[in-house]
């Protein structure tokens, strides 16, 4: 994918949930674009060995800090520790989720108030922070990662569908307060992606195959098919394109 879009080469991008999964395929997709990248996690091991696995192969190294995206102070202080780093912050990518199964007869008021911390919260506080760097230098992209499973009727993880419902609306709403300030804000929305997450704790061979089966294209979905449509709308190549949703599920919907 290198220099494919050779604007993103020097920017400051910033990824949330980039240690693992689709996360860690769009901080190797930037770094091979050339970009000056950091990312948040909470999964320290994971992040660290990304690290590692990128050193000596792209021009700048990402920066990593282990961040609790739930604690919005400091989420606010590693972005403001990330513009420092990376010279400003051109795009900011959304992609911290956890997608964790619960039943509609058991879950109360603090798990619900929980999933929507992990889920949806810190899209805006991100998107606040990142905001005044973002106006200072002229212009940016935030792309925000929502998911088709808020469409598919799933029964079986109402507080996280209804937070990735919300991220469309709140995509839209950040779209129109800032198209002025030269700000575009997109969304993407995976479908059946198969990280070892995925694997390990969802989707066995019966699964994987009734999805491919919905699928217009007969094959799974890698976390690397994220990177090319996020890319995509972080880069010039989409200057006119804002408060859009991009599916990307190999045409399950």
């Amino acid at each position: 994918m290198a220099g494919r879009y050779p604007d993103l080469a020097g920017q400051g991008v910033l990824v949330t949930g980039g240690g693992s999964g689709i996360g860690a395929a769009l901080v190797r997709a930037f770094a091979a674009e050339g970009a000056r990248v950091a990312f948040l996690d909470i999964a320290e091991a994971e992040s660290r060995t990304l690290v590692s696995e990128l050193e000596g192969k792209v021009e700048h190294l990402p920066h990593y800090r282990r961040v609790d995206l739930r604690d919005i102070a400091t989420l606010r202080a590693a972005v403001e520790e990330a513009a420092g780093l990376l010279g400003g912050i051109r795009v900011l990518v959304n992609n911290a989720a956890r997608d964790d199964r619960h039943d509609l007869e058991t879950v109360q008021p603090d798990y619900w108030d929980e999933n929507q911390a992990v889920n949806l919260r810190h899209h805006f506080f991100a998107a606040q922070a990142v905001v005044p760097h973002m106006r200072e230098g002229g212009g940016g992209a935030i792309v925000n990662f929502s998911s088709i499973a808020y469409l598919l009727n799933m029964g079986e993880l109402p507080g996280y569908a209804a937070a990735k419902a919300g991220i469309i609306g709140l995509t839209k709403s950040l779209a129109g307060r800032l198209g002025p300030d030269n700000i575009r804000v997109n969304a993407i929305l995976p479908g059946m992606v198969l990280t070892e997450r995925q694997k390990r704790l969802w989707i066995d061979e019966a699964a994987m195959a009734g999805g491919i089966a919905r699928q217009c294209l007969k094959r799974s979905l890698v976390a690397e098919d994220m990177a090319g449509p996020c890319l995509f709308l972080a880069s010039e190549a989409s200057a006119a394109i804002t408060a859009q949703t991009l599916i990307v599920d190999g045409g399950m919907l």
